[in-house]
């Protein structure tokens, strides 16, 4: 006696309420939902197309099939299986009712009427009289209305209506198709190359004839099989892959009220189809690299460059964090710029680059910004996406752009294309006016704006109390590019970068040596930090711009700011110098005078007398001959004299 069936063995048993095959066995086990209750449905691991064969539950065949089973002795009494909860009948009469077309439930509700009606002429009458009665105004025979009376009779009075629904199916003959060019059929079909239906159909018929499979029904009748009995979702899977299956799938509906303004922010690039004039002369597309807040869909910052690198994504983020505050989160895209190490080193969600426990924190991690990472090649995953197709509309195809703008596509090029390049300067400021537009243009219909801008309702969540961290001046200075290898000039530590000029009072200490300057490559003109080169921060130095040679007024100032340089110079020195040079000189000790040292040998005179020493005389006025003998007859007076030994 057995309680579970292989598939095998249900089409083995040949019975009429089963299906034939393995694909019918299949399908019925869908749509009873068999194989959702995990306490009658069993999928044994094995070589299966599902990683195993499916195994089910007696319980769960028909009445009939179970007492055949019983019969043939293959399965133990029902009443021993496990079985889930019976299903109230009334559930499955309004199940069934709800499945009808509208027709069917409209001739339910007349014959629902014709039964309440003889009912209301049953108080006055008898029966039979209603009955007659009703049966004539409805136009239908006396049995029929009795074998309506009776379903109504044997279910609850609040299911009569789905019980007096018609039983009839319809028409549920199907055309006999040989498997063999059903399969050959839907082999062709289910194909990438996306063939049509008659190409399919002429090529399996005629297959069919090579091979002699018999019967084959009408291409009509194939293709209703088709849509039938496999699903669209499968058939968009297999002719037009994964991602038009996904579009099947109801999108999530993401709800942004859970933040607050500046505590979620996304960021993405977006090449302009635009061609731009840049300084160097150069004509491109540039890219732009923006930063968006989540909760209201303000764009927070910006940056403009002739790619999409990480530079441009760090001081995007910096001109959001200086103007509004660091994010608690943040959502970017999987590019190499975004994923750069140094700006989320640390994160542990990256799509790019080899993580190491060890790597050093990024710019955002080092600020305490959860980073996420959207799903590559996902665009719905990034509100932003959204903003650039507006920007698109109104900066690309703004009046200014008119000849330079290049189309979405190489097959959407317009008649003037490549006839004008916008000048850099006049673009950045397009894009600024633009983007300021987009966040306070009204009448936005998101359920945080309702209808206000933006911007509004970013200014209406800071004034409620939103919370936002403030970035240090420190924290800021981490945004800002960095310049390797610095030389400070000699004679005062004036820096000198991309033609200008700076300096600050620290740097006279650094004349000479090698620092490291951190500077906004899009504006030179804002003070550089500079740092020591082991990292440690000396100070901000302003930007000295040139003027005219004959600015007056110009010169001016720069002298009066020297004269006040060099008063404060002049303040710290006597602030410093404490002592004048005639206190100092006041307090230098006088040394006390030592004795004179007295020898403790003393050498006594040759021959026991003393020696007068003459005079040597002028000595300016000896001849070199004069000199010589001179020396000569004194040396031979003298008895320290010791003559040389001679050997014979």
């Amino acid at each position: 006696m057995r309680e579970w069936v292989s598939v095998a063995e249900i089409i083995a048993l040949r019975h009429p309420a089963l299906p034939e095959d393995r694909r019918g066995v299949d399908r019925m086990a869908l749509e009873r939902g068999w194989r959702a209750d995990a306490q009658r449905a069993q999928l044994v691991p094995g070589r299966g197309r599902e990683g195993g064969e499916w195994r089910y539950h007696v319980s769960l065949l028909p009445l009939e099939v179970r007492s055949a089973l019983l019969a043939a002795g293959m399965a133990e009494v029902a009443g021993a299986a496990p079985q889930a909860a019976p299903e109230s009948p009334s559930k499955a009469l309004w199940d069934r009712f709800e499945r009808l077309p509208q027709a069917q439930k409209d001739e339910a509700r007349r014959r629902l009427a014709a039964v309440d009606r003889v009912e209301v002429l049953s108080r006055d009458a008898t029966r039979q009289v209603a009955v007659a009665t009703v049966a004539a105004e409805v136009g239908v025979s006396i049995r029929t209305l009795y074998d309506w009376l009776k379903v109504a009779d044997d279910v609850h009075r609040g299911d009569r209506l789905a019980a007096l629904a018609p039983k009839h199916a319809g028409r549920t003959a199907t055309a006999d198709c040989d498997p063999r060019a059903w399969d050959f059929l839907v082999a062709l079909w289910l194909q990438p190359e996306q063939r049509v239906f008659d190409s399919c159909d002429r090529r399996m018929r005629e297959a069919a004839v090579e091979h002699g499979w018999s019967p084959i029904p009408s291409s009509k009748t194939l293709k209703r099989r088709l849509d039938r009995d496999i699903p669209r979702a499968v058939q968009v899977l297999a002719r037009k892959g994964a991602d038009a299956a996904k579009a099947l799938y109801p999108h999530q509906t993401r709800d942004r009220t859970v933040f607050h303004a500046m505590e979620a922010v996304n960021a993405d690039g977006h090449m302009f189809d635009v061609f731009v004039k840049w300084a160097d002369g150069t004509i491109a597309r540039p890219t732009m690299v923006a930063v968006q807040d989540l909760y209201s869909g303000v764009i927070v910052g910006h940056r403009l460059a002739r790619s999409e690198n990480w530079t441009a994504v760090r001081h995007a983020f910096a001109d959001a964090i200086e103007s509004f505050g660091v994010p608690e989160q943040c959502w970017l895209d999987n590019g190499r710029a975004f994923a750069s190490k140094w700006l989320t080193g640390g994160s542990k969600t990256r799509f790019r680059f080899k993580i190491r426990d060890d790597e050093p924190a990024g710019i955002l991690t080092s600020l305490g910004v959860k980073v996420h990472f959207a799903t590559p090649y996902h665009g719905q995953a990034k509100p932003i996406e959204r903003a650039f197709r507006d920007l698109c509309e109104e900066i690309a195809k703004h009046p200014t752009c008119a000849g330079a703008y290049t189309g979405n596509s190489p097959m959407a090029k317009p008649d003037n294309y490549g006839s004008k390049a916008v000048p850099e300067e006049a673009f950045r400021a397009l894009v600024a006016t633009e983007i300021r537009r987009h966040n306070e243009r009204q009448g936005r219909r998101t359920k945080v704006a309702a209808g206000r801008s933006f911007f509004d309702a970013f200014k209406a969540s800071l004034e409620n109390g939103a919370l936002v961290r403030k970035a240090t001046a420190a924290q800021r200075r981490l945004f800002l590019m960095a310049a390797e290898g610095v030389t400070a000039r000699k004679n005062n530590g004036e820096i000198q970068l991309a033609g200008n000029r700076y300096w600050a009072d620290p740097m006279s200490e650094f004349a000479g040596r090698k620092v490291i300057a951190r500077f906004d490559p899009e504006d030179l003109l804002l003070p550089i930090a500079v740092y020591a080169t082991d990292g440690r921060f000396i100070c901000e130095a302003s930007c000295f711009e040139a003027e005219g040679f004959n600015d007056m007024a110009a010169a001016q100032d720069h002298a009066r700011l020297k004269r006040a340089w060099l008063r404060a110079q002049r303040e710290m020195l006597s602030a410093e110098r404490r002592l004048s040079i005639s206190d100092v000189a006041a307090l230098i000790p006088t040394p006390t005078p030592e004795p004179l040292p007295t020898p403790s040998v003393v050498r006594l005179v040759a021959n026991g007398e003393a020696r007068p020493v003459e005079p040597i005389g002028d000595q300016e006025s000896w001849s070199g001959s004069e000199s010589f003998s001179r020396a000569m007859r004194m040396l031979g007076d003298s008895a320290d004299v010791l003559p040389f030994g001679r050997k014979d």
